[in-house]
C-alpha cells in the first residue's frame, strides 16, 4: 500500500494531471504566441528556470518540444531564441486563412442561432473592455475567441479541424498583427462591422468582411517581418521587468 504523499501524486498522474515538465512546455508556448516573449529574444536558461520555477531538464526538453513546433530556434553553443517569423510563408499562410474563415463566417451568418450571436455581441463588449483597460493579453485572447466562435457557427466539423490545423501554426503571428500600432482600433472597428452583418444575416457581406479583416492583419505581419531588425537577438526581460501592456 502506498504511504505519504506518493498515493496522492499516483492518483493525480492516473487523473491525468499535467506533469511539471507539460505545465513547463504549456506555459512557455503561453509567453511566445501571446508575445510575452517576442520574436527574436534570446531565451536563457538561468532566466527560464527561475521564470518558470523548474530545473534545468524539464526547461531543455520544453525549449526542445517548442523547437518542433516551429515556435524556437535552437542554436549550436548559443542560447535558443524565440523564432522570428517567416514573412513569405506567413503571406501565403494568410491568404489560406482569409479564404478559410471568411467562408466560415458566410456560413456562420445563416446557421447560427440568435443567442448565438448575441454571445459573441458580449464578447465583443468585453474584448473592448479589456483593451480600454490597456490589457493587451486579454484583449488579444477574446479576439481569437471571438475568431472560434464565428468558425464554430458555421456548423461544418471538416472546416473547424482544418481551421484548427492552420491556426496553430498562425496565432503567433496575428498577435504580433494585433499589437502594430494603430490596428488595435481598427480590428475593433471591423468586429463591429463583422457583428452587424451577423446580426443581419448577411452572409456575402459577413463574408467579404472577414477576408478582408483576416488580410489586413496578414498585410501588417508581412510589412513587420519586412522591416530592418536590430542585429542581435532581444534578450527576455528581467524578472523585475514587465511587458507594456499596450504597444
Amino acid at each position: 500500500m502506498p504511504t505519504g504523499d506518493a498515493a496522492p501524486r499516483r492518483a493525480a498522474r492516473r487523473a491525468g494531471a499535467p506533469s511539471l515538465a507539460d505545465q513547463v512546455v504549456a506555459r512557455l508556448r503561453e509567453m511566445i504566441v501571446f508575445l510575452e516573449l517576442a520574436p527574436g529574444a534570446v531565451l536563457s536558461e538561468p532566466w527560464l528556470v527561475e521564470r518558470l520555477g523548474a530545473s534545468r531538464t524539464p526547461v531543455r526538453e520544453a525549449l526542445k518540444l517548442l523547437a518542433s513546433e516551429g515556435l524556437v530556434l535552437l542554436r549550436r553553443n548559443r542560447a535558443a531564441i524565440v523564432s522570428p517569423l517567416d514573412g513569405e510563408a506567413l503571406v501565403h499562410l494568410f491568404e489560406v486563412e482569409a479564404e478559410l474563415e471568411g467562408f466560415a463566417a458566410g456560413l456562420a451568418a445563416v446557421r447560427m442561432t440568435g443567442a448565438e450571436i448575441e454571445r459573441l455581441a458580449k464578447l465583443q463588449a468585453e474584448m473592448e473592455e479589456r483593451h480600454a483597460q490597456g490589457d493587451r493579453v486579454g484583449y488579444i485572447r477574446l479576439n481569437q475567441k471571438i475568431h472560434f466562435q464565428i468558425v464554430a457557427g458555421a456548423a461544418n466539423p471538416a472546416l473547424a479541424e482544418t481551421h484548427a490545423r492552420l491556426i496553430s501554426r498562425l496565432q503567433r503571428a496575428r498577435n504580433v498583427g494585433l499589437s502594430a500600432l494603430g490596428r488595435v482600433e481598427e480590428s475593433i472597428a471591423e468586429h463591429r462591422r463583422i457583428l452587424e452583418a451577423l446580426r443581419a444575416r448577411d452572409a456575402q457581406t459577413v463574408r467579404a468582411l472577414f477576408a478582408r479583416h483576416v488580410e489586413r492583419t496578414g498585410r501588417l505581419v508581412a510589412a513587420h517581418c519586412a522591416a530592418p531588425k536590430p542585429k542581435g537577438g532581444r534578450r527576455a526581460p528581467s524578472r523585475k521587468s514587465a511587458p507594456d501592456p499596450q504597444p
